[in-house]
């Protein structure tokens, strides 16, 4: 699996970005999450859509976006469905249909694998979500078990920690003081 400090790998895939016919998908490459603009990037990837653990976690995901964009964050939802799946999902589960954020369709399987984070049976993306700074290299990385979803909060205080570029100690949360040495 990669993991902090490594580039993240090249891509280019297609994702869901509304429902208006005719304007429900773009391409995002990786090329997105290198700027000059200190816009930082959250990718966080589920199992299968229309599943029950998924929703949760991108609805709390989409609650938080506000937090995210203040703190110039991008969010990329992403599976190994593809993106008709994906925008099936969208217009059939109430907490889905207004998203703010891409749900990329990773269906060649080929970004997770070189995430390192395919399920080696199901062939399906683990729970993983990566932090990554505006120069493209992965800063955080967490995976859960495919039953147990993550923590947004968590996801945010991680961020928060990070952009600081200070040291933070344990528990600590943005506001409070960071440590001196």
């Amino acid at each position: 699996m990669l993991t902090i400090g490594q580039q993240f790998p090249k891509f280019s895939k297609i994702a869901v970005t509304g429902l208006e016919k005719g304007k429900e998908f773009e391409t995002i490459t990786s090329d997105y999450l290198v700027n000059d603009d200190n816009v930082w990037t959250v990718m966080f990837w589920w199992p299968k859509d229309f599943t029950f653990v998924c929703p949760t976690e991108i609805a709390e995901f989409n609650k938080n976006f506000g937090e995210f964009r203040d703190r110039e964050t991008r969010l990329i939802g992403a599976s190994t469905d593809s993106e008709f799946v994906h925008a099936a999902w969208r217009r059939d589960h109430d907490d889905l249909r207004d998203l703010k954020f891409p749900m990329l369709a990773d269906t060649s399987k080929s970004l997770a694998e070189d995430l390192g984070i395919l399920e080696p049976n199901e062939k399906i993306a683990y729970r993983a979500t990566f932090i990554i700074d505006p120069t493209g290299i992965i800063r955080w990385v967490s995976v859960n078990d495919l039953s147990v979803g993550r923590n947004v909060k968590e996801v945010l205080r991680v961020l928060d920690g990070l952009q600081t570029d200070e040291l933070c100690p344990c528990n600590w949360e943005k506001g409070q003081e960071t440590l001196t040495v």
